[in-house]
């Protein structure tokens, strides 16, 4: 569903604080750029052939043809949302390096986390700038310098993580998890990876922030949701397989835990999404 978004005229977009308590959005786009700064608590993002995981500090953007829904949020979840029209995109986005953000759905995933000095002085700016009845001229002066600060902040966190001390055997888990989530034995992982499996259970947890058998299970789910899509080609079970699930049955399992619904749910969502509109 293509949503109008309620932008005030004369502003060249919009900032709000979002809790989970608010009203929850069906599946939607809309023309405008969205930023998601997450501050607290936990929650999901899911896309048309994705799944965003978001936690303290991750930052979030939506492009103009991206369907998205949030999901599983946790009761403290909060966060900044910010749109922006095209108009001020375009005044604004002028370098090589920004050309990305006038693109209506770029390829890869535009969700990671940014470094706590700058999660704290993009959530201090939004704090104390963005009033509920605001003058134009200054709230879209703001708009603009939110939009390029947080950009500058999300390229610069590649450098951070790249820099972060992961240790050799938890990114090489990591990464053979990635490339093939089909994998099940632990011993096995733990093998290639170069430590003993109990070793690099504790070490992946406290660098990761998550269980092997969890990061294995996103990885699965979000080759699922790329591989089934609005299911016209193939069946869940399929999908699933193909995706790296033993089971229907394993399947149906996590996807229940990860989203709060099952695979059923998930489909007919889906195909009311993709039926047209009388």
């Amino acid at each position: 569903m293509k949503e109008r978004l309620s932008i005030p005229e004369g502003l060249k977009g919009g900032v709000h604080f979002h809790t989970s308590a608010a009203h929850h959005l069906a599946m939607h786009r809309h023309e405008e750029l969205e930023l998601n700064l997450v501050t607290r608590g936990t929650g999901a993002y899911l896309l048309d052939n994705r799944k965003y995981v978001l936690r303290p500090r991750t930052l979030v953007w939506l492009f103009e043809g991206q369907n998205h829904l949030l999901l599983e949020q946790s009761p403290e979840f909060q966060m900044w949302i910010g749109v922006f029209s095209r108009q001020l995109l375009e005044e604004c986005c002028t370098t090589e390096a920004t050309q990305v953000l006038l693109k209506s759905n770029p390829p890869g995933a535009f969700c990671k986390p940014i470094p706590a000095s700058d999660c704290a002085a993009l959530d201090r700016f939004c704090s104390i700038t963005f009033p509920p009845r605001p003058e134009p001229e200054l709230y879209n002066a703001a708009l603009g310098y939110l939009l390029m600060a947080a950009w500058s902040a999300y390229t610069r966190a590649d450098l951070v993580l790249e820099t972060s001390n992961v240790h050799p055997a938890v990114e090489r888990a990591a990464r053979l998890l990635r490339d093939r989530p089909e994998l099940d034995d632990v011993d096995a992982l733990a093998a290639e990876a170069g430590l003993s499996p109990s070793h690099l259970s504790r070490l992946f947890h406290r660098q990761i922030g998550e269980g092997l058998v969890e990061f294995r299970n996103r990885q699965r789910l979000e080759r699922f949701l790329s591989i089934y899509g609005g299911g016209q080609r193939r069946t869940m079970l399929s999908a699933a397989l193909k995706a790296g699930f033993g089971s229907y049955a394993q399947f149906h399992r996590v996807f229940r835990r990860s989203f709060g619904y099952s695979p059923g749910e998930h489909r007919r969502r889906m195909t009311a999404f993709d039926r047209p509109a009388p």
